[in-house]
Order: structure tokens, then C-alpha cells, then sequence
């Protein structure tokens, strides 16, 4: 279904909607402007998926026990050996 809108666009806006169309990357700027509302739509459903992931590794982590905790010094001893190795230390 299609619905009929009227939409206002700064100069800038429209200039560039324009040039889209005559460059022929869109039939229309209507369709622009859908490729930008679809483009947008997805950031935010994307955004909201590693927003769950990420509060749920938070729950995760606040269940785990403290004795298993790993010390920072041991967590990052590889990587400091690395760091050191290649600086030739």
C-alpha cells in the first residue's frame, strides 16, 4: 500500500534529493527518500539486537561468581608479551 505525504525538505535536502534522481541512482525522490526511511529502519533494529547482546552478556557477567574473576595482570599477560616481543624488548 502506498501512502500520500507532503514532506518538507531544506535547500540542501532537495538539492541533493534532485541530483540523486538526475544521476539516476533513484527513479525518484520518493523512492530516496524510502531508501533512507528502510536504511534507517534497519540501523535501528541493528542497534537494538547488539543492545540485547550486550545487556545480555551484563547479566551474564554479574552472575558469575567472584572467585572465578580473572585478575587484569593475568587477563592481559599475553597481550603484554606480545606488545613486548614486538617492540624487542
Amino acid at each position: 500500500m502506498t501512502v500520500k505525504t507532503t514532506l518538507s525538505f531544506t535547500d540542501r535536502h532537495h538539492q541533493f534529493l534532485s541530483e540523486k534522481v538526475g544521476q539516476g541512482v533513484f527513479a525518484t525522490q520518493s523512492a530516496a527518500v524510502a531508501a533512507a526511511l528502510e536504511q534507517m529502519m534497519q540501523d535501528e533494529q541493528e542497534r537494538d539486537v547488539a543492545l540485547s547482546a550486550l545487556a545480555q552478556e551484563i547479566r551474564a557477567r554479574m552472575e558469575t561468581p567472584r572467585d572465578t574473576f580473572i585478575d587484569q595482570d593475568d587477563a592481559f599477560a599475553a597481550a603484554h608479551r606480545t606488545i613486548r616481543a614486538a617492540r624487542g624488548a
